[in-house]
């Protein structure tokens, strides 16, 4: 009983400390004078993604790095078919052109990337994450650039899109998001095992399924309720720009504090994540949007594959 009341106090606290720390990161940036269209596209698209990158941390520092990797991949799985596949079916969302030219290429060259890395040698070294972090910075370059330039454009977002909050409860929001943050990410990684352990299930089972359904979601929140708005232009940038961040970044932290094991299970998931991937861009390039029958497909397809990972 103990072990299932850690994950879900676990959970909670990833999910209002990620609530609290976007805020706060979001006030001061404000304060700072940074552009709302640079905040949206990269702390409050990173900030979705705290839980995971808690996770994942918390497992390398534990040394179960099974569940790092799990955790990230199987995030990225259940953001791309579930979160976007529940948002198609509640609305038909249009897709940018640079989401189809650059996000979702870069995507998979990240998952690519991550799978030539640890699939040959069984392993991710720290300079394997060291390359990933590397790549992430390319990416927040490019995610910056584009900001700018569509600001420049006209293309300004509204400014009163985050509070102004007094620099003490900036501070509060960081200070208190971040530790509930850190906390909550340990309760996770050591709840899940036990549970993992106690039914004789693999970390990497319990990673690709309870973990990343909890660590995603603030993804999946976030969109239906946009979707249920009617404001879901951009969910399917958001949800790979969170992907992206996931494994270049969240993987990357983690490998380079400690190497991480990359098994076979871990090579199918992520050349599953790659299909995925190649499958919603050829799915959304002829007409530039995901219709209901496409979330319909993709959420088929989520089903099957996990149908999949507990009979391997």
């Amino acid at each position: 009983m103990v072990k299932y009341l850690l994950l879900i106090v676990g959970f909670v606290l990833l999910i209002k400390g990620a609530d609290f720390f976007v805020d706060g990161s979001s006030a001061v940036a404000k304060r700072l004078k940074v552009p709302s269209l640079i905040i949206g596209m990269t702390i409050v698209a990173m900030g979705t993604s705290l839980p995971e990158t808690s996770v994942s941390v918390s497992a390398s520092l534990l040394g179960k790095n099974d569940l790092a990797i799990s955790n990230a991949v199987g995030s990225n799985i259940f953001n791309l078919m579930v979160v976007c596949g529940v948002c198609a079916v509640l609305c038909p969302m249009a897709v940018s052109k640079d989401t189809l030219k650059k996000d979702i290429p870069f995507s998979v060259l990240a998952a690519a990337v991550l799978l030539v890395l640890g699939a040959f040698t069984g392993i991710v070294q720290r300079w394997g994450g060291i390359i990933l972090l590397a790549l992430f910075a390319v990416f927040l370059y490019m995610m910056i650039s584009s900001a700018k330039k569509a600001r420049a454009s006209g293309g300004a977002a509204e400014e009163d899109e985050y509070k102004i909050m007094p620099v003490w409860k900036c501070l509060l929001c960081i200070v208190g998001g971040g530790a509930a943050i850190a906390a909550g990410g340990k309760m996770v990684v050591e709840g899940a095992s036990d549970i993992a352990r106690s039914f004789g299930i693999s970390d990497n089972i319990i990673g690709m399924t309870v973990v990343a359904l909890g660590t995603s979601l603030p993804e999946l929140v976030t969109s239906v309720v946009a979707a249920r708005k009617g404001e879901i232009d951009m969910a399917l940038g958001n949800v790979v720009g969170s992907n992206i961040f996931n494994i270049l970044f969240v993987l990357g932290i983690a490998a380079t504090i400690s190497p991480m094991a990359f098994t076979m299970q871990n090579s199918i998931d992520t050349a599953v994540l790659i299909a995925m991937t190649i499958m919603v861009l050829l799915l959304c390039m002829p007409k530039k949007k995901m219709l209901r029958r496409h979330g319909a497909l993709m959420l088929a397809v989520y089903a099957g594959y996990t149908a999949y990972i507990f009979v391997r």
